[in-house]
């Protein structure tokens, strides 16, 4: 669907409204995915076109809003989560991604993006939804998040006792008691090629 080169995309790609839903239709349709417990897909931030086509093609989604502790930040990440309000999508969650990190030298905490963000998110969300929408986590700062994303190699395999590991590993045990999986279910999407 989207051309992939090892390194990088030589190209952008820009994708309008109906292009995008399509896009989106066709990967979600098109691609053998098997027996899934979860399936994941990092939006970009924000409302547009590609929250509101998730909710058309998969209307039992859920959303987890990923914000980080800047209060700027933090009011996009509300903006994104009020968007479930419209397209009826219940919110499992917020992260907050970038928190402390702790100074090299001493270990105390440093807030570089200051803090609290990710309550913010949860607190303004639960009550202008009036549903519960809990803080998963707050994820610290760690280069080697970045460097394991890079490599392919994540930081929870390769120090599962680094901070960072621990509260993703709450994060998805917490996601993953929850009642129901993916498992034996259809997304319910008809392959793009046969519409």
């Amino acid at each position: 669907m989207l051309p992939f080169k090892p390194g990088g995309v030589s190209q952008p790609v820009a994708f309008r409204g109906p292009m995008l839903h399509r896009a989106l239709q066709q990967f979600l349709a098109d691609v053998w995915w098997g027996d899934l417990d979860v399936l994941l897909l990092d939006l970009p931030p924000g409302t547009g076109d590609i929250a509101i086509s998730v909710a058309q093609l998969l209307p039992a989604a859920e959303l987890i809003v990923v914000t980080t502790p800047q209060t700027a930040v933090a009011e996009v990440a509300i903006r994104a989560g009020m968007l479930a309000q419209q397209t009826k999508t219940r919110v499992s969650g917020v992260i907050e991604n970038m928190s402390a990190f702790p100074c090299p030298h001493c270990g105390e905490p440093m807030d570089l993006f200051g803090s609290g963000g990710g309550q913010m998110v949860a607190e303004t969300l639960s009550r202008e939804l009036g549903t519960d929408v809990p803080l998963l986590g707050r994820v610290p700062f760690d280069v080697r998040l970045r460097e394991g994303g890079d490599s392919g190699q994540p930081l929870v395999l390769t120090d599962p006792d680094a901070p960072a590991s621990t509260v993703l590993r709450e994060i998805s045990t917490r996601l993953g008691t929850r009642a129901r999986g993916l498992a034996g279910m259809s997304l319910g999407l008809t392959p793009a090629g046969r519409l």
